[in-house]
């Protein structure tokens, strides 16, 4: 038991104390800031940039420029400003003087109008050294249809009383049965969950690459400067996996947690508070079951593949091969994570429960489940005994698998060869 604290202890400090541990923390917790001040930041550039200037020949089209312009100015947030250009009568001087305009910093593009054949409506293109913005080529093209339609209906010599039956909206809405009887959430509460799962996945699968390619290569060093053979005589192989995964455990809670820290202090801010509250998250609404399950997940998903990261570095014998050697590994947890990413859509498909019990991807994809999904309590219960059951299985597999790796130099051992030295040894 001494030795194992001794593993455990020297892990935790080695890792605490590391350079690159500390420099990736501090790259990660910089990413959360930003992140975290995301809906801010892009709120705040959208508001202090102001509406496109686009501009057109000032004498062409002038009722459509007229009635477009109105348009656009009545809503409660315009991304496209029409300004007005003198240009000569023919079409080389008209696109010259708007050219010259982009130069001039005038505006930022122009548009070009065309009316071919019997069309009503011109076509209309839109001019300039970069791409209009999607919000605001959005709201140019539903402002065009506007005038187009009011175009339509002044031709049609409708009635005030049949033109408002036109273009009132119509009334249109999604309640979950659930909801409307009281007993499901509410779409303020999936948005938070929705938002909560997917920070989450990205938080597991960081911790868990990271963790397992720290252990691996932890052993894989210490194989290849032949430290192992020193340490193998004082501390039992077994006691040396179990104090290498604890003690990596042990750092990556704290890594956890300054993370989380981070996170939680920028998302409480007043103006963060107001910016997710504007896209209907509330982090007061999330509900405490759910971090119950992301702490079982996240534990679960550790122990799994910190074994496996483990069992896999012994039987490395340089750090050269270990990118080769724990590559199925990580193409392991890569599906199970964008499995979950591209699931979050249908997170009630069959593809996704199906997969939810298979234990590689299961830390993953049930969480994903109980955040965006309601299932039933045996589905959860059956895949948390499936996966708690897979990490018993492969401890005592990883443990075997250790026990004779540590000590064989060289090649890599073939199946046949790994299987005959673990007869030798029981765990």
């Amino acid at each position: 038991m001494n030795n194992l604290w001794t593993v455990m202890s020297f892990t935790m400090r080695t890792k605490l104390r590391g350079k690159s541990f500390l420099i990736l923390t501090i790259l990660i917790a910089l990413l959360l800031v930003v992140g975290s001040n995301l809906p801010y930041l892009i709120d705040k550039m959208a508001k202090g940039g102001g509406p496109v200037k686009v501009g057109y020949a000032q004498s062409e089209q002038a009722d459509l420029v007229t009635s477009l312009s109105a348009v656009l100015s009545a809503l409660p947030e315009p991304k496209v400003e029409l300004v007005p250009v003198e240009t000569p009568a023919d079409e080389a001087g008209r696109t010259a003087a708007l050219r010259q305009a982009i130069e001039e910093k005038m505006i930022k593009g122009y548009l070009q109008f065309v009316t071919t054949g019997d069309a009503s409506f011109p076509s209309v293109t839109y001019l300039s050294k970069k791409q209009l913005s999607t919000d605001a080529s959005q709201q140019l093209q539903a402002s065009l249809q506007a005038v187009k339609t009011d175009a339509a209906v002044k031709d049609a010599n409708l009635t005030q009383e049949q033109l408002a039956k036109l273009t009132a909206p119509i009334s249109f809405s999604s309640i979950r049965l659930d909801e409307l009887d009281g007993t499901g959430k509410t779409q303020e509460e999936r948005d938070t969950a929705l938002l909560l799962t997917y920070v989450i996945l990205i938080l597991l699968f960081m911790s868990v690459m990271v963790s397992g390619q720290m252990i691996a290569s932890e052993i894989t060093s210490e194989k290849s400067s032949r430290i192992m053979e020193i340490l193998v005589t004082s501390v039992a192989p077994l006691q040396q996996l179990f104090g290498r995964v604890l003690g990596t455990f042990v750092v990556a809670v704290v890594q956890l947690v300054v993370f989380v820290g981070v996170a939680v202090l920028n998302l409480t801010l007043p103006h963060n508070k107001d910016s997710f509250l504007s896209l209907g998250i509330d982090f007061g609404n999330v509900d405490p079951l759910l971090l119950v399950f992301a702490v079982l997940m996240y534990l679960a998903g550790f122990f799994l593949y910190a074994m496996l990261f483990a069992s896999i570095g012994s039987l490395v014998s340089r750090t050269e091969d270990l990118g080769q050697a724990v590559l199925p590994i990580t193409m392991i947890t890569l599906a199970g994570f964008y499995i979950a990413i591209f699931g979050m859509n249908s997170p009630e498909s069959s593809f996704i429960t199906i997969c939810s019990y298979i234990p590689f991807f299961s830390p993953f994809l049930l969480f994903l489940r109980i955040g965006l999904a309601e299932p039933a309590w045996w589905e959860i219960a059956l895949s948390v005994g499936i996966l708690l059951a897979s990490i018993l299985a492969i401890g005592w597999l990883a443990a075997k698998i250790y026990r004779t790796g540590v000590l064989m130099y060289g090649k890599r051992p073939t199946i046949a060869e790994l299987r005959r030295a673990m007869k030798a040894y029981k765990v």
